[in-house]
């Protein structure tokens, strides 16, 4: 279920090793680095949990959960659905939207004494129409040291990638919210009708035209273009040693 582009392990090992009636808990910092040259991720959901809870899954229909993130950027119903804002889940660490270029640190994660062996991610893609930035379902290391993840761009079927801004951002209102580095056009008569593939699948990227007063789009295509990946993940991974 895991979905990610690359990884690469710098494994720094320690030597802490389990004795009978003992347990160990992660904790893990973790990094998000937007790699794009003009596109924002709105608030970030980071989130420890177990093997039975799933954000998105590619292949299967997005659930109304994601559909909400995914077009309008509201995190709200997946932070319930892993229990809201605690030890283990981080909600709107960059306290607003993460620019192109930017990345957001000190993400701090504790799995102390829970079944939370498993890492998701989730953020809208603006300017588009319901991509969004995501990593479902990583298993967290289990040995200690810095491991970097590469993200794809997904696109949750949910909506037709018109291209244009129009504000628009729940679910069944077509359109993109906004520009937010006020670099969209407008008046574009539109890049695609309804997605063939309806199920959560890999983003194909912008159109996007150089017309900012008319055109089949109201993206830049020389701001707004991207190809995969998107974002870079890195997990920083530690233990705790405790008794049952």
């Amino acid at each position: 279920m895991t979905h990610f582009l690359t990884k690469t392990l710098v494994i720094a090992l320690a030597g802490t090793f389990l004795t009978i009636g003992q347990a160990m808990a992660a904790r893990v910092n973790v990094t998000v680095k937007n790699l794009t040259n003009g596109i924002y991720f709105t608030p970030l959901l980071v989130t420890a949990h177990d093997g039975d809870t799933i954000l998105f899954e590619v292949g299967y229909g997005a659930s109304p959960a994601l559909q909400a993130m995914a077009e309008g950027g509201n995190i709200d119903s997946l932070t319930e659905l892993v229990g809201g804002e605690d030890s283990d889940t981080a909600v709107n660490p960059a306290a607003g939207l993460l620019g192109p270029g930017e990345m957001v640190t000190d993400i701090y994660l504790d799995t102390t004494r829970t079944r939370n062996t498993y890492l998701s991610l989730v953020a809208m893609m603006l300017p588009t129409n319901d991509g969004f930035v995501g990593l479902n379902s990583l298993r967290i290391p289990r040995v200690p040291g810095t491991y970097r993840y590469h993200l794809y761009g997904y696109d949750a079927g949910t909506e037709a990638n018109d291209e244009q801004i129009t504000g628009g951002g729940a679910p069944g209102i077509p359109g993109i919210p906004a520009a937010p580095g006020g670099d969209g056009g407008n008046n574009g008569t539109g890049v695609a009708d309804a997605d063939a593939n309806a199920t959560v699948h890999i983003h194909r990227g912008v159109v996007g035209d150089t017309d900012s007063t008319g055109g089949i789009s109201d993206l830049d295509s020389t701001i707004h273009r991207w190809l995969n990946p998107v974002a870079e993940v890195v997990l920083e991974v530690s233990f705790k040693q405790f008794r049952d």
